[in-house]
């Protein structure tokens, strides 16, 4: 398509024509006056030849030109529109004349609970058993619990709350206890396992050290 003001072969002829005057009005000028006037005369008149007839004689054929690509589709667009026409979902006829269901869409399926006891029933947060609990520290002081790799400040108040201060009463949790709490710690489920909680428990609670623990003391981790 070739927009309305563009080149077209008419606009090229009016513009060559313009460009032939400017030459012979800048040979014919520069016998008179210096160069650079003959140079501006000849551009002006080149420049004023080409806008005129292009104006004149071009603008009406480039959007006649518009038109007939406007009302004929090219053959690009022709092969899209087939191409969709082919891809596009088909649409159900019910049983009613007037009415077309589209396919119901497929529920994306959820991620099931881990069953952390292993019985083969995802029970969620009644899985296995509830450790004991204490209401408090015993004689007003916790173990530091973020000594315990993988147990943060904002986790170690989440055991606090749940009732477990103490190295020794993570170290004394049995599978089936270690599955409740995996259930238990909203935000956290399963850390208990995958961060091998009871393991260092049973280090520190015999007054020993981890690694981590040692970082935790010299303040390197929190």
């Amino acid at each position: 398509m070739t927009p309305t003001g563009g080149w077209n072969t008419c606009s090229i002829f009016w513009w060559t024509v313009g460009g032939v005057a400017g030459i012979v009005a800048y040979v014919m000028a520069h016998q008179a006056t210096t160069a650079l006037a003959a140079l501006m005369l000849g551009a002006a008149l080149a420049v004023f030849i080409g806008l005129a007839m292009t104006r004149l004689f071009c603008t009406g054929i480039a959007r006649n030109l518009d038109a007939e690509d406007r009302a004929a589709p090219s053959a690009d667009t022709a092969s899209i529109a087939s191409e969709a026409a082919k891809t596009a979902p088909k649409m159900v006829e019910s049983e009613t004349p007037e009415a077309f269901v589209a396919p119901t869409p497929v529920a994306n399926a959820e991620t099931s609970t881990p069953d952390y006891d292993g019985d083969g029933v995802v029970e969620g947060e009644n899985e296995g058993t509830r450790p004991e609990a204490l209401s408090a520290a015993r004689d007003g002081k916790a173990d530091n619990l973020k000594e315990i790799k993988g147990i943060g400040p904002k986790l170690e108040k989440l055991c606090n709350a749940m009732g477990f201060y103490h190295f020794d009463q993570i170290a004394a949790w049995t599978d089936d206890e270690v599955a409740w709490v995996n259930a238990n710690l909203e935000g956290f489920k399963g850390r208990v396992s995958r961060d091998n909680w009871v393991e260092q428990a049973k280090i520190l609670a015999a007054g020993g050290e981890t690694e981590f623990s040692k970082r935790v003391e010299d303040g390197d981790v929190y």
